[in-house]
């Protein structure tokens, strides 16, 4: 199966691509060019995801901010128990 370029994965697909680099790394079996090109993809899609990660923090600091409530707290489902 081909690759996809990795401005292509979702946020979601990189991460599982990622979990399967650190599995391929760790087991070991790998020659050295292998093992540097893998690291290097992971490298990439580790960034990636983050940059993504804070384009969705983004998004939500001005949804709350246009909705008038610019603070964050924990979702507990015993809200309006008190």
């Amino acid at each position: 199966m081909a690759k996809k370029k990795l401005e292509n994965l979702s946020f979601e697909e990189s991460l599982s691509e990622l979990d399967t680099i650190v599995q391929s790394l760790e087991q070991g079996d790998l020659n050295l060019e292998e093992s540097m090109a893998l690291f290097e993809r992971g490298l990439k899609l580790s960034q990636l995801s983050q940059t993504k990660l804070q384009s969705a923090e983004q998004k939500v600091q001005i949804l709350l901010d246009k909705n008038g409530s610019a603070e964050l707290s924990d979702f507990d489902g015993a809200q309006g128990e008190n």
